[in-house]
């Protein structure tokens, strides 16, 4: 192996270890792997940043734009709401009921917000019924991902992939050009769920369900005594903010509720004040004289539901300012106006005092926080997820209709290449703006930035794979010796490789990555372009076993309470099921 090569195949390795362990940003550890790759001269400043003028990646930026505006429409959860059904349907048949339709939206629509929007009618059914949520949401990321497969604007995957074929002088998809191989599969895919898939998924309880059962261990409840010394100084000046292992989150004074609890507010006798803690430090307050302990505080999360008080859940986004920071540091209270009582963190609960807890994207927060905190926070980037019983304001209807007027105009006119994607994306993203269906900061809050920095910088840093030859020894070495078993060998070589990638790195990036090594492949055998991209483009999608591959596989890890091993339990056959079937149909319809 040449020295170039060594060189990225390691900047490669590393890459894929950063985005693992979560330490960085994940556009920051791609972006810096580029930057390594110019500063090795594998390649060149203009080669390194082609990619930020890439059509498939501006045309992804476009269709953030589009998505957010059908978003509030509400017509894709009052859908799945009336298919769900109550629990006498059967088992098959509601997961047919639920899949089915994702699959069709996300053809059509960015998946991320269609899985952020049904989360929650997914969770208040399953609530209704008794069926755990963790039986259902999987699925439906599951379902997101095969609709997406289906045609050129489902996944920013074939985008990418279909700018890469524009840059390297070959003809692009056709916007159903993915359709003949990606239907049937998507179709066998949810019949698998629906049929065997749905054995291996767990039966977890709801995480706001967990903190109910354990808040008699990490609540305290005190009252203060006449005999209190700091009857009339502040939270602040009485030192109840900085007490080892507790957090002061709320006040019961007459009936007022007060929450959260500002360090300015000022102690009275007979006030109720609601600690939360771990139960090895709860000893703390009893040194404290004039506090008297409440056995039984009777503080339970489902009970908080009065005009003001609402409790919620909320998934730290990728790109959260939180992220990295303390929940103390992050001055929680004091942005969100609302306190955390618990967080947890691959479905269980960190035990830690909440102030000192250093939080990571996907921790999910469960907060107290007066009304109106969901409608605030709903549509921001901090979080890439937020529930609670409220009901999200959706759009007048008129702007409801003609957004989708927009978006089926769109699909019609890159269709029938009338014009190339990206002209029918900008098109309608700007006559949406036009006619105020979405405001510009909110089409600016919609675009997610670090994706497509992530896109941007993996075109460049597949470009170094290519100029190096490293995507020749990959292809020699790993894929060529199943040129034995002939043409249906090398698919199914590319697809497993393309496929194990999407383990430890983002979708976008394994499409960039293996372009080049798909691109020697088909040269170097002789093959037609057409099966061998869409192969890859089938396998960069293929993100079952690890929440990591696909940010709808990240959100539903954090709301389902799901621990990686339910994802590879399901996600390993469900990946070897959709490989044999793509194989099967590249090789049937086009070798």
């Amino acid at each position: 192996m040449e020295n170039q090569a060594l060189f990225t195949g390691i900047i490669v390795i590393l890459m894929a270890i950063g985005l693992v362990t979560e330490k960085i940003k994940p556009s920051l550890i791609v972006f810096s792997a580029l930057f390594l790759l110019i500063l090795g001269n594998v390649i060149t400043i203009d080669e390194a940043f082609a990619g930020f003028s890439n059509t498939g990646m501006l045309t992804v930026g476009f269709l953030f734009i589009i998505s957010a505006a059908l978003k509030s429409s509400g017509l894709v959860k009052k859908i799945i709401n009336i298919l769900l059904g109550e629990h006498k349907v059967k088992s098959f048949n509601r997961y047919m009921r639920l899949m089915f339709p994702v699959a069709f939206f996300s053809a059509f629509l960015n998946n991320t917000p269609i899985v952020a929007s049904l989360i929650h009618v997914i969770k208040k059914w399953s609530r209704r019924t008794n069926i755990p949520a963790s039986k259902f949401l999987i699925p439906l990321s599951y379902s997101a991902l095969l609709g997406g497969i289906c045609t050129l604007i489902g996944t920013s995957t074939n985008l990418v992939i279909h700018g890469l074929l524009l840059s390297n002088g070959y003809k692009g998809f056709s916007f159903f050009q993915l359709s003949l191989v990606g239907v049937p599969t998507a179709i066998l895919g949810i019949v698998f769920v629906a049929s065997l898939g749905k054995k291996f998924l767990p039966r977890r309880r709801e995480l706001i369900n967990k903190l109910d059962e354990t808040t008699r261990e990490f609540v305290a409840g005190v009252i203060v005594g006449e005999n209190y010394p700091h009857i009339g100084d502040t939270i602040k000046q009485a030192g109840l903010r900085h007490l080892k292992g507790l957090f002061l989150f709320q006040i019961i004074r007459d009936d007022r509720i007060i929450t959260p609890v500002t360090p300015h507010e000022k102690i009275q006798e007979d006030d109720r004040l609601f600690f939360t803690g771990l139960p090895e430090t709860i000893y703390e307050l009893q040194k404290i004289s004039g506090l008297k302990i409440v056995k039984k505080p009777h503080f339970n999360v489902s009970d908080v539901d009065s005009n003001k008080l609402k409790t919620y859940e909320a998934v730290v986004s990728n790109v959260s300012p939180l992220i990295g920071k303390t929940v103390r540091e992050s001055q929680f209270r004091k942005k969100y106006n609302a306190v955390i009582l618990a967080i947890h963190r691959s479905g269980e609960r960190i035990n830690k005092k909440v102030g000192n807890i250093k939080l990571r994207f996907g921790d999910t927060l469960f907060i107290l926080a007066r009304r109106g905190f969901g409608r605030r926070w709903y549509n921001s980037n901090d979080f890439s997820l937020v529930t609670s019983s409220i009901n999200i304001h959706t759009k007048p209807s008129w702007k409801s209709n003609t957004a989708l007027v927009i978006l089926l105009g769109m699909v019609l006119f890159a269709a029938f290449n009338i014009v190339p994607i990206i002209i029918a994306a900008a098109g309608a993203a700007i006559l949406m703006l036009l006619l105020n269906i979405i405001s510009l900061q909110e089409a600016q809050n919609s675009v997610d930035w670090p994706i497509l920095v992530i896109i941007a910088s993996s075109l460049g840093i597949g470009k170094a794979v290519e100029n190096s030859g490293l995507a020749f020894v990959i292809a020699d070495n790993l894929i060529e010796p199943l040129n034995v078993f002939g043409s249906i060998g090398i698919i199914a070589g590319l697809y497993v490789l393309t496929s194990l990638c999407t383990w430890l790195i983002q979708n976008n990036a394994v499409a960039a990555l293996m372009f080049p090594v798909a691109l020697t492949i088909a040269k170097s055998n002789g093959l037609p372009m057409e099966p061998v991209f869409i192969t890859l483009a089938m396998a960069a999608s293929s993100s079952f076993v690890s929440p990591i591959g696909y940010q709808t596989n990240l959100m539903v890890y954090s709301a389902g309470g799901y621990k990686i091993k339910d994802f590879m339990r399901i996600g390993i056959p469900m990946n070897i099921f959709i490989g044999v079937v793509v194989t099967i149909l590249v090789y049937l319809l086009y070798l």
